[in-house]
């Protein structure tokens, strides 16, 4: 029986050393967590879809907190979730305009050549290393094998027609689609305007015409009939500035190739 109560007291007296050991360790220790940041993670949606250039929701908590990014970081939640930051922050989340993105291609199966069959991975990235950068004639245009689909978390972007095709009302403008994109042709424009160019072929228009049926052809009368002066002509491609665009349509009503398209109801 005393061998028993020794044990017991030992057992005993050995937890509450531990119990004191830890509680002394964990206060001296303990990691301070800024109040802030634990209510901006709480305004920010949680999707850890990297679209900020943070490494998930948790690490762009932080760096607002620390004022390191700014209360308007993150796309995926737009207006209302910067809004929801700002307040904890104190600050005024500003105008913030709400982004989309596009694909820069209209080269669709039955627009596009072919110069040859190709068999393996549905994975543009490894496509592109191919010698000639793809089984498309055109060496500028999408692909089609879906990377972009692989990586976007919303389900806002399929392969339709050889072509990748936006979702923008389920877009978050995350950027996702746009890093992924061995072609660089999607990019984020803003989501109220209304016509974007479908093309990202820098060919003259001679050799646009010989890979694919419709594409810029750089004839410059988009140029000439708007009136704002948004559209200049860079290597042989329109392009069109957004802070100048009026959303007039001109432009669409005169391309020849039919490549300036509005883009504002998903069409």
């Amino acid at each position: 029986m005393t061998s028993i109560i020794i044990a017991a007291s030992v057992v005993g007296v050995t937890g509450i050393i531990i119990g004191i050991f830890l509680g002394v360790s964990g206060e001296k220790f303990k990691v301070e967590v800024d109040e802030k940041e634990i209510r901006v993670r709480e305004a920010l949606p949680g999707n850890n879809c990297g679209g900020c250039g943070y490494a998930g929701c948790d690490a762009l908590a932080k760096a607002i907190a620390k004022g390191e990014a700014p209360v308007t970081a993150c796309s995926a939640g737009g207006a209302s979730t910067s809004e929801k930051v700002a307040a904890v922050m104190g600050v005024e989340a500003g105008e913030t305009v709400k982004l989309a993105a596009f694909v820069k291609c209209a080269g669709t199966c039955d627009k596009a050549s072919i110069k040859y069959n190709y068999y393996g991975n549905n994975d543009c990235r490894k496509l592109a290393l191919i010698p000639g950068g793809g089984d498309k004639a055109c060496q500028y245009g999408c692909l089609g094998y879906g990377s972009c689909v692989s990586v976007c978390k919303f389900d806002a972007i399929h392969i339709v027609d050889g072509v990748a095709k936006v979702d923008r009302d389920k877009c978050t403008a995350c950027g996702q689609c746009v890093n992924v994109c061995p072609k660089h042709i999607i990019e984020l424009v803003p989501y109220e305007n209304s016509y974007a160019v479908s093309c990202s072929s820098k060919d003259k228009g001679k050799d646009v015409k010989a890979v694919c049926q419709t594409g810029c052809i750089g004839c410059s009368l988009c140029t000439r009939v708007c009136k704002s002066e948004a559209i200049t002509i860079e290597n042989n491609l329109a392009h069109i500035d957004y802070s100048k665009c009026t959303g007039c349509g001109e432009c669409a009503a005169k391309c020849p190739s039919k490549i300036i398209k509005m883009i504002k109801s998903n069409v």
